[in-house]
């Protein structure tokens, strides 16, 4: 379980960091390719929280 929780804040970091990145782009080819790398991130970060919620607790 803490292996699972670890890889969903680093997801949580690697979004905030591509958004970040997105935003300061002056390049619009970088600044849409960073957009759609921090929305997937974002999405595996859901999927990870999920997954999380669905384990059985002990």
């Amino acid at each position: 379980m803490q292996d699972m929780k670890a890889h969903l804040e680093k997801l949580r970091i690697e979004a905030a960091e591509c958004e970040l990145i997105s935003k300061l782009a002056t390049n619009a080819m970088k600044k849409a390719l960073f957009a759609k790398l921090a929305a997937h991130h974002r999405m595996l970060a859901e999927e990870v929280e999920s997954a999380i919620r669905e384990q059985p607790k002990n």
